[in-house]
């Protein structure tokens, strides 16, 4: 069995090969069984979440992530999200490979937030704002850029000095990047809001959100956690990654029982739109919402290119 540490993950999974992967993967057919979720907790520790997540395709791959959520881990300095990734031969079992689930999580959910905007948000739209400072959220300005151009980026973080250290590392990089200390302000100047937190209370309100945003939401992947408000989802037009979205999301939880939103009013899914069964933006005045708890399919298809590049 190889073995593909951070680094090798990462080489082969720029965002100009893997979205466009994603979308065909999305237009495909393929075996993802409903996650398996188990809450951790042990004596003297914060609780924690493990989730398992299948896969398999007619490619002849089959993948099983396991990723591991203790969001009390930024207090003591380390990532709140460890897994690993580990590809098998579909048709005999046998294993092929062990990669860094970690750099396979934010790559793929990242690209599959930009493939999410490229259907959603306006064609004409430039600003950027990041809720969040982890792994996911950095890459999201390569990942949206490689869909469409981005002239600015914020980056807003519930400790500023978080914010403005990544701020300077993607001004570095050559992005005109800021950070917010006025979160109202900076969600109302956006035309994308990209939340890749793992909050449990809502920090966007949809009275912030201008006519025409595109409001993306890829940190909401459990019941427990929130980032936007229920406004948010009152009068958009809202699509999710996949069904199982309606089931452990927060937000479209919260959005669905306080009547903003009703299950049977979500536009689509990422499969839908990617098939052309559902059309995505109608018009540069609405606003559009894409609520991400994302997919194996996803890990799968970013597993496979890593393979396929080491072939």
């Amino acid at each position: 069995m190889k073995h593909f540490d951070e680094a090798a993950t990462r080489a082969p999974l720029s965002f100009e090969r893997l979205v466009p992967a994603l979308r065909a993967a999305f237009a495909a057919e393929a075996q993802v069984p409903p996650r398996h979720v188990h809450s951790i907790e042990t004596a003297g520790a914060d609780k924690g979440t493990v989730l398992i997540m299948p896969a398999w395709s007619d490619a002849g791959f089959l993948g099983i992530k396991t990723i591991n959520i203790f969001p009390g881990n930024s207090a003591r300095g380390l990532p709140g999200l460890h897994a690993t990734y580990v590809l098998y031969d579909a048709r005999t079992g046998v294993p092929l490979a062990m990669m860094d689930g970690n750099e396979i999580t934010a790559r793929r959910t990242a690209a599959a937030s930009a493939l999410g905007a490229s259907f959603l948000a306006r064609s004409d739209a430039r600003r950027l704002l990041v809720l969040g400072t982890g792994r996911i959220a950095r890459m999201l300005p390569a990942a949206h850029a490689s869909v469409q151009p981005v002239d600015e980026v914020t980056v807003w973080n519930h400790r500023l000095e978080g914010a403005e250290a990544l701020a300077a590392q993607w001004r570095a990089e050559g992005w005109n990047a800021q950070a917010a200390t006025d979160l109202e302000a900076a969600v109302r100047h956006a035309d994308i809001v990209s939340c890749a937190t793992l909050a449990t209370a809502p920090l966007v309100r949809g009275e912030w959100l201008a006519p025409g945003s595109h409001l993306d939401l890829i940190g909401s992947f459990t019941p427990a956690m929130r980032e936007a408000d229920v406004r948010c989802f009152d009068g958009a037009r809202t699509f999710i990654d996949t069904g199982e979205a309606l089931q452990k999301s927060g937000d479209l939880l919260d959005a669905i029982a306080a009547g903003a939103l009703r299950a049977d009013a979500v536009q689509g899914t990422l499969a839908e739109l990617c098939r052309g069964e559902r059309s995505g933006r109608s018009s540069d005045e609405e606003r559009t919402v894409f609520q991400a708890v994302g997919s194996a399919l996803e890990d799968l298809t970013a597993a496979t290119l890593v393979w396929q590049d080491a072939a």
